[in-house]
Formats: structure tokens, sequence, C-alpha cells
């Protein structure tokens, strides 16, 4: 809210939509935005690929243990990196202690285990913390589906 204030309040902005709560200084008054449109096009730079840690391994997980399907509160590398395996997208998987302390330093071909699903690095959209899920249903005529 605090961005899509100054946005407007330095004319970068326009309100498009407001809830019609009204903010107040001493000399101003200006509608609480839901929807801005830029008054001109910004061009953001191509972001870096966001590396796997915990943190993010985790939410394009599910927080779902790729084993047995539990809740999972840690992080598994495929191929062990003891083993050669590299800390990578394709190799780091969502896991619960138990399943990882079971897998210990093993292959998945070792142990026998199968994974449901091939690990992939995730869009940069779904990194930026879900904010895809949280979305303002007054936002929904503006967004492309």
């Amino acid at each position: 809210m605090h961005r899509a204030v100054v946005l407007v309040m330095t004319g970068k902005a326009t309100v498009l939509e407001s809830d019609g709560r009204v903010l107040h200084s001493e000399r101003q008054e200006v509608p609480l935005p839901v929807v801005l449109v830029l008054t001109r096009y910004v061009h953001v730079p191509a972001r870096r690929p966001v590396p796997p840690t915990r943190r993010t391994v985790l939410q394009r997980d599910g927080h779902r243990c790729a084993y047995c399907g539990g809740g999972a509160d840690t992080v598994d590398h495929v191929h062990p990196r003891s083993r050669g395996g590299r800390h990578e997208w394709t190799n780091v998987v969502a896991a619960c202690v138990r399943c990882n302390h079971r897998k210990a330093d093993r292959t998945l071909h070792e142990l026998g285990w199968e994974l449901p699903f091939r690990p992939h690095a995730p869009r940069w959209s779904f990194t930026v913390g879900g904010a895809a899920a949280r979305t303002e249903p007054a936002w929904s005529p503006y967004l492309v589906a």
C-alpha cells in the first residue's frame, strides 16, 4: 500500500479502482488504491534464476515429502552430494525427516524407491512468495488468465 500511494502522489501512477477509503494528510487526500495503472511503461530487467533454497524447494513441493507424501520440513538431494550429485533444482526435493534419514546417502535405485514426479525449476512468478495465490478479487478484470 505504501508503494502504491507513493507512486500516485509522485504522478507515476493513476488510481483505477479504490475501495472507498481515503488517506488523509495535512494538506491532501488520496483514495486508497486497489488497482493502479502506471503513467509510463518501465522495463524491468530479467532476473537471474532463483537458487534452490530450503524455503523455495518446500514451497515448490507444497511442503509434502516426495517419498511418503507426508508433511515435509527438510530437503533431500535425490542423487546424494557425497556421490557427485549437484545442488540444483532437478536434484533437490522436499522430504520429511524420517524419509531423509532412511535414504541417507543412498540412491533411489539402491533403495528401490521412485519419485512420483520429476523435480524441476519453478517459474519465477511462483517463487515470489506465492503472490499469485493471494490475488485481490478486484484485480481479476485486469489480470491475464
